[in-house]
């Protein structure tokens, strides 16, 4: 009986449709499909680095399938939260990560030479990450609040955010970290370019802010080897260009179909970060061509599903939610463009992370609050289609 039962469950599963539900499916599934190939991943890559830090050859997988968990929960927990109430706190949420910032400069975490973490006994905080999904929020809320005059006047509505962007830049150049103030810097320009900025206002603004890009470059010397390395990375394959030889030599085994997964020699301590910013190149030479394709159409399905969020919440007049749905899909496109491009070598380093795949608590956590607050746009547009749709046969009757 229990085995027909269930033959009988899946031939109603296969051929009846599923009914309407008021959130989107295919991005769950498309958010969870990312997460396990990135604990698959993180627990492949870093095996070596593991086990000769700590004998324990499942070290960081097991702290990123924490990592994992307390992001579940955290998107359960932002599901609840309507649209309205993270548009009236978002200046609240701007000012803590403002603090937080300037908390990481005076007694954060120093590795590397960077300043980026807030010690919280087991857990090392980035506020960073929630400076990006902080100004998101802010940049959208100030968006429908100030539509008219981002769309008319310089100085009384598109220099404020402007403004706003600058305070968090000059924290992050302190710490340093140029990577996440490009990522913050290109999706606020394009957010104000959905928003119907001025064209004169917005190309000054653009080219004003390649040349700052451009002049922070060329002021440190470290960051001028990275784009020499980047260059021709051959010249000095054992100093500057070591690591994106490294990177470029896993993608080159990974051929069509990969080595298998597990089989990767550069994780053997010879590509460095390979379970943080170079997970790709791992996952290149492990699964191949096939592999790095399949992860980025998951990606970028993800991408495509905020652009469509953020389409349909402006046709139902949910215009703080259509903005910030807009921002997390190209601070997501972006973010994985300057990851997998440093490590194909199209781009010079950064050290930022692939969305839901690199090992990292604090960008897990907060991109999966982005995503869950995705999935809380596309709820509150579906409840408000259900609503008109009754109100429509109400009038009918």
């Amino acid at each position: 009986m229990p085995l027909r039962d269930t033959f009988a469950n899946l031939k109603q599963w296969f051929t009846h449709p599923a009914p309407q539900a008021l959130f989107d499916r295919q991005l769950v599934w498309i958010s969870l499909g990312l997460m396990l190939t990135g604990l698959v991943m993180v627990t492949s890559a870093s095996f070596p680095i593991s086990y000769r830090l700590t004998d324990q050859p499942f070290h960081f997988m097991f702290r990123h399938a924490i990592f994992l968990g307390v992001a579940l929960i955290a998107a359960i927990v932002v599901l609840q939260v309507p649209m309205k109430l993270w548009m009236k706190y978002s200046s609240l949420l701007l000012g803590i990560a403002i603090f937080m910032l300037i908390v990481v400069l005076i007694g954060g975490k120093s590795v590397n030479g960077a300043s980026r973490w807030i010690p919280l006994g087991p857990f090392n905080l980035q506020p960073a990450e929630v400076a990006k999904l902080s100004l998101f929020i802010f940049m959208s809320s100030y968006l429908v609040r100030k539509q008219d005059e981002v769309r008319t006047t310089f100085f009384g509505g598109f220099a404020k955010p402007i403004m706003v962007f600058i305070t968090f830049a000059g924290l992050l150049l302190l710490q340093p970290d140029l990577g996440t103030m490009i990522v913050m810097l290109v999706t606020l320009f394009a957010m104000l370019f959905i928003a119907g900025a001025n064209l004169t206002h917005f190309l000054a603004l653009v080219v004003a802010g390649i040349g700052v890009v451009i002049t922070l470059i060329i002021a440190e010397p470290y960051r001028v080897k990275r784009v020499t390395s980047f260059l021709d990375p051959w010249e000095n394959p054992f100093g500057d260009g070591y690591q994106l030889t490294q990177s470029l030599m896993a993608f080159g085994r990974g051929d069509w179909f990969g080595q298998g997964l597990g089989n990767s020699i550069q994780k053997l301590a010879y590509l460095p970060e390979a379970h943080t910013d170079f997970v790709f190149a791992v996952l290149a030479e492990e699964l191949g061509f096939v592999g790095v394709v399949l992860v980025l159409m998951l990606i970028f399905s993800l991408v495509l599903k905020a652009i469509f969020i953020g389409r349909k919440a402006f046709e139902h007049d949910e215009f703080f939610g259509g903005y910030l749905a807009f921002g997390i899909g190209i601070w997501f496109a972006f973010q994985t463009l300057v990851n997998v491009g440093a490590a194909a070598g199209m781009v010079p380093t950064k050290g930022l992370t692939l969305p839901l795949i690199s090992y990292g608590g604090s960008s897990l956590v907060i991109m999966s609050v982005a995503v869950a607050i995705l999935l809380r746009i596309d709820h509150e547009c579906r409840l408000k289609a259900e609503q008109q749709e009754k109100n429509a046969e109400n009038e009918q009757e």
